[in-house]
């Protein structure tokens, strides 16, 4: 019998498996969508989180198990995890911005509880700032000017400073709970102890809760569940290592505590569809 949940397919953008290359990536809703006859099936980004304006037309938008109109002026956050879908109507226009886990988690470090904020899926309405700043991100990503991913990263803090505020307002407009306690002490652990590649039993002993608990919490949360969540962050660390330093990458995999190299390569090529090697290979072509 066919099993749904193996056709949701994950990709870094759609129809694509590679890792996200650019400090950034922005494109119109037309330039992906209108090869696909306006209609994005059910898919998912384990390491990606995306932002999707509409400025003119609309549709509808599939998150997780709801869907929503999509209107005009209208803005979709989707977090890395969450399966979403679209279909817009013919001739759609607005913006996509897609942000890097690694730079997501960079930008709300020490910026109070951001992350959580971010961290649903959900249809807002777009203030005039936030449109402009959409705009001003496509025409930044388009050229070449100098300085260009320092400015990037800049207009990308404000979208999500702006876009974390905007949900918080609808949040407790709704009388909605925000992130659990527990939830953002297994973050806590997680930042100290990823590294020495504690499995979600660990962490859940170290809560007192079971494992099964935790990664319920977890997932209503985040959409990803504690293993998910742990193997994220240990990758995002293995990236950072690829991309700023030249140790190799068996040294790399000691550090974030795999005892087998080839096995710490094989969880990598999964997760970023290509090898650590070829991954610091493409940073350098770019």
């Amino acid at each position: 019998m066919h099993n749904p949940k193996t056709a949701i397919k994950t990709y870094s953008l759609f129809g694509e498996f590679q890792h996200l290359p650019d400090v950034i990536h922005c494109e119109t809703i037309a330039e992906r969508s209108s090869l696909h006859g306006w209609e994005l099936a059910p898919h998912r980004h384990s390491r990606l989180h995306q932002i999707l304006l509409v400025e003119r037309g609309g549709g509808k938008a599939s998150l997780d198990d709801a869907t929503l109109p999509l209107q005009r002026h209208q803005m979709v956050n989707v977090p890395p995890g969450h399966v979403h879908a679209f279909r817009f109507k013919q001739g759609t226009q607005g913006w996509v911005v897609t942000l890097a886990d690694d730079l997501l988690e960079e930008i709300c470090a020490r910026v109070g509880d951001v992350r959580s904020a971010i961290g649903h899926a959900a249809v807002i309405g777009a203030t005039s700032e936030m449109r402009q700043l959409m705009q001003q991100i496509g025409n930044e990503y388009l050229g070449r000017s100098h300085a260009r991913a320092m400015v990037l990263k800049g207009l990308a803090t404000t979208l999500l400073g702006w876009l974390a505020r905007s949900l918080t307002d609808a949040k407790n407009t709704q009388n909605t709970n925000e992130e659990p306690v527990l939830v953002k002490r297994f973050r806590a652990l997680l930042q100290t102890h990823f590294a020495e590649q504690w499995g979600a039993s660990d962490y859940a002993q170290a809560l007192s809760v079971s494992t099964t608990h935790l990664s319920r919490l977890t997932r209503a949360a985040t959409g990803q569940s504690a293993s998910q969540l742990i193997e994220a962050r240990t990758l995002r660390e293995a990236r950072r290592y690829l991309a700023y330093t030249n140790l190799n990458v068996a040294t790399i995999a000691y550090a974030l505590g795999y005892s087998d190299p080839a096995y710490f390569t094989r969880v990598f090529t999964r997760d970023s569809g290509s090898s650590p090697r070829a991954f610091r290979q493409q940073l350098k072509a770019n």
